[in-house]
């Protein structure tokens, strides 16, 4: 089985809970979360080998982060600690349809301070897949270890995977994402986006042909876009397709992509694909189509439950989607 790797933010989720009484205070719920971490959830659960890397404050959030990493199956030899910063928290709010909104507490936060030093060797060496999130990006610094991370995993024969997830009130605003984004995109073999993150690049680019024409002159094998609960695409360098997804009552859309990119990641692990495996495995319209309906099983599950790292989903909890579209 090859092992993934995701590199990034681990953080707290204060989701906001609907109120006893209309006089009652507002309230908000812990739970863990972070886009890296929840899809190294979302792997381990479907039976992935899986390590987080990242930094956590040494404070009771950080605590808490660690533990639910550990009891959801993730490794956490290569989390770092410190105290020079606190755990970033993000007070997550949501709408009748579960759709969500986010107040960020970020920067300062103790995943801005990982640095190069702080890699292990031995967490690339045997790694079959990196995958990474726009998070990573936001701080110079912070920006540049990414790259390395990415470095090191290439040269390790490791696929890379890039769901860019965006979330623009954590760029500063003297900073135009789109450079450092591009970097990252370049060299990812694996690019998830959501609908609206195609459109903003394509603003910039001119078109969706010209963003995905960029992508092909980098790295980039596969592109799949998502839209929600409506139907995904997807593109390789010679071919194109489409999914339509499950329908599903959504109570909190937080974690849906991170779920989706899980599964995905999952189902490329448990079958050794990573670089070398990777252009036979886009070849084969039967395997693709297996790995996606994986993904979009796992999330529509998270969907149907609050939290990030709580809503991600065991074998069982996909199986009758797995079904139903056999």
């Amino acid at each position: 089985m090859k092992r993934i790797v995701c590199f990034g933010e681990a953080l707290i989720d204060f989701l906001a809970q609907a109120p006893a009484s209309p006089a009652a205070p507002r309230a908000f719920l812990q739970f863990a979360g972070g886009a890296p971490a929840n899809v190294a959830v979302a792997a381990a659960r479907l039976g992935a080998t899986v390590d987080f890397v990242g930094m956590l404050g040494a404070d009771m959030f950080g605590d808490f982060l660690l533990a639910s990493l550990d009891q959801a199956g993730v490794g956490t030899g290569y989390v770092k600690r410190t105290a020079a910063a606190n755990t970033a928290l993000a007070f997550v709010a949501l709408d009748a349809q579960g759709e969500r909104s986010f107040s960020f507490y970020r920067p300062p936060a103790a995943d801005l301070l990982f640095r190069a030093q702080h890699f292990h060797d031995a967490c690339f060496t045997d790694a079959g897949i990196l995958h990474l999130c726009s998070n990573s990006l936001t701080d110079g610094a912070l920006a540049a270890v990414t790259l390395e991370a990415i470095e090191r995993a290439q040269a390790a024969g490791a696929l890379v995977s890039f769901d860019m997830n965006l979330r623009p009130s954590l760029w500063p605003a003297e900073v135009d994402p789109l450079a450092r984004l591009w970097r990252v995109l370049e060299q990812a073999d694996l690019v998830k986006l959501a609908r609206n993150e195609l459109d903003y690049l394509a603003s910039a680019a001119g078109s969706e042909a010209a963003v995905i024409e960029r992508l092909w002159q980098g790295r980039t094998r596969w592109l799949i876009v998502t839209d929600g609960a409506r139907r995904l695409h997807w593109h390789t360098r010679t071919r194109r397709g489409g999914m339509d997804g499950f329908a599903v009552q959504a109570v909190d859309t937080t974690a849906a992509g991170d779920a989706f990119v899980g599964g995905l990641l999952a189902w490329l692990a448990l079958r050794d694909i990573a670089t070398a495996e990777f252009d036979a495995f886009l070849r084969t319209a039967t395997t693709m189509d297996q790995a996606l309906r994986q993904a979009a099983a796992a999330g529509a599950f998270a969907v149907t439950r609050p939290g990030a790292f709580a809503a991600m989903p065991a074998p069982a909890d996909i199986a009758p989607f797995l079904e139903i579209s056999a």
